[in-house]
């Protein structure tokens, strides 16, 4: 066994089990939230509190700028470079699947995106729209098109960036993947599975928690200066909403109950991409009377 791999939808237990595990097995927890990379988000993406990071060695949580467009392929080799400068058993734990889909299968090597064309993609986004890039996928790399998700913006966009800076399709450069740093069959894969009503009481009871911690607070600083829609930095769940309201847009109720209700349609998109994707982790059933001390001792390792 090379690594841990610890995955679930968001307010699942993930930290939890990965503190459990880190002390078993002397190990190290490495971010796997598309999140939890910026500077400005602790409260708002959940990072692990100061007392966790004391007790534990943690690395990739709040290394990055919020004005920085960070990429899978950036977290990778933030990855490659972690391992490479530790000995601790490396213990993978976050909600973002691309993450570990990257790290156990490869990387296409894509050549960056210019800002130029990056800033040209985000204008398109901004004041046509998404179906803009569709057309100009169908029309000149139909493959990659049918490969993506045709409803997410950003993967029409990021299609289009990479066809216009190379020239060629993104199913092109996927076909040319690399073998993967942490190979699946080398690691102790595990995935939490609750009960969906259980979950979103979880995640409506977490939400409330942020909120009195200074979720308000955190996204007041962060506007005044790092805020822009179309960064990547800028989809923490619930800032948004508690943006509207710091200007006076909505209430702070209101801002409240959408962002829980926005948090929960993550949740299940996040279940489904696990489904799909993960067939051979471990399935762990979650409730809450469960201990990570029982859900350690029924692994398979």
């Amino acid at each position: 066994m090379k690594a841990i791999l610890i995955a679930g939808p968001t307010a699942s237990g993930k930290s939890s089990l990965a503190m459990a595990l880190a002390g078993k097995f002397n190990g190290v927890i490495i971010n796997t939230d598309a999140l939890q990379v910026y500077d400005k988000w602790h409260v708002l993406s959940a990072r692990p509190s100061k007392s966790d990071e004391a007790a534990v060695p943690h690395r990739l949580y709040g290394h990055v700028a919020m004005d920085h467009h960070y990429s899978v392929g950036g977290w990778l080799n933030d990855v490659r470079k972690t391992l490479q400068d530790t000995d601790l058993m490396p213990i993978f734990t976050g909600g973002t699947g691309l993450y570990f889909a990257a790290l156990t299968k490869g990387l296409a090597d894509i050549p960056a995106i210019p800002a130029g064309i990056r800033d040209k993609g985000n204008e398109i986004r901004d004041t046509i729209g998404k179906d803009w890039f569709a057309d100009v996928l169908i029309k000149n790399d139909p493959e990659t098109y049918h490969a993506i998700d045709q409803q997410n913006p950003a993967r029409l966009q990021r299609a289009w960036e990479v066809l216009e800076t190379t020239g060629k399709g993104l199913q092109y450069w996927k076909s040319t993947t690399p073998l993967p740093l942490v190979p699946l069959e080398e690691t102790l894969s595990i995935c939490l599975n609750w009960q969906v009503n259980s979950l979103n009481t979880r995640i409506d009871q977490r939400f409330d928690q942020m909120m009195e911690m200074g979720a308000v607070d955190e996204v007041r600083a962060v506007k005044n200066g790092y805020w822009h829609p179309a960064l990547p930095s800028s989809r923490a769940l619930g800032a948004a909403e508690i943006l509207d309201a710091i200007d006076g847009k909505i209430t702070m109720q209101d801002a409240v109950t959408k962002a829980k209700l926005l948090t929960r349609q993550f949740a299940k998109r996040q279940r489904t991409w696990f489904r799909s994707k993960m067939p051979d982790w471990q399935q762990i059933a979650m409730h809450d009377r469960i201990s990570t001390k029982e859900i350690i001792a029924n692994l398979d390792t």
